[in-house]
């Protein structure tokens, strides 16, 4: 993240851990005790955390923070220290770790993890995806929801639209584009 980056918007921290075969368990109850003390922290917008499917054991949890101040405020708590060293026999190897601002979260590769996209780049192709994703969701399910109120038509389209972005569209449509996003073979 560059020194503009770092002082206005949110900040999306992504951790990957290698859990010891049998701990799984003591993880679960660790993610949940570290995410219920994160909630506490002054701009934390929430956590999500996915799951291995076996036979893996990575384990990836994302914290989202409105401001650079805030995820520093939380990464260099006693809080979460002390949460970390609780981690210890449970898991294995290095974290995996990596922030990001705005639109950049949606265009990361682990294979690039310090290259981001042009913003011009980004916001092509974010107008095209978003409008597509908008247009289907609409067509797909425009008819059951016509008696809804507009707020809640606009919940359910915007919901479905940030996950199918942030877990299916987007990095496959990263991965499609690579070369001419980042310029790579």
């Amino acid at each position: 993240m560059n020194d503009a980056a770092e002082q206005v918007g949110p900040v999306t921290i992504s951790i990957s851990r290698r859990i010891l075969p049998g701990r799984e368990a003591d993880y679960e109850a660790w993610v949940q005790g570290i995410t219920a003390e994160a909630l506490k922290f002054p701009g934390h917008m929430g956590v999500n955390v996915i799951r291995p499917c076996a036979p893996s054991l990575e384990y990836v949890t994302i914290f989202r923070f409105d401001s650079y101040q805030h995820s520093r405020d939380w990464e260099e708590s006693t809080v979460r220290a002390d949460w970390l060293a609780r981690l210890k026999g449970i898991t294995a190897g290095e974290d995996a770790v990596q922030k990001g601002t705005g639109l950049e979260f949606w265009f990361s590769l682990p294979e690039l993890p310090a290259t981001h996209p042009s913003p011009h780049k980004m916001a092509l192709v974010l107008l095209i995806v978003v409008f597509l994703l908008v247009l289907a969701i609409n067509f797909l399910l425009g008819p059951f929801m016509t008696d809804w109120p507009l707020v809640g038509r606009v919940f359910v389209a915007v919901f479905l639209q940030v996950i199918l972005m942030t877990y299916i569209v987007m990095p496959r449509v990263t991965r499609l584009l690579k070369r001419w996003l980042y310029g790579t073979d």
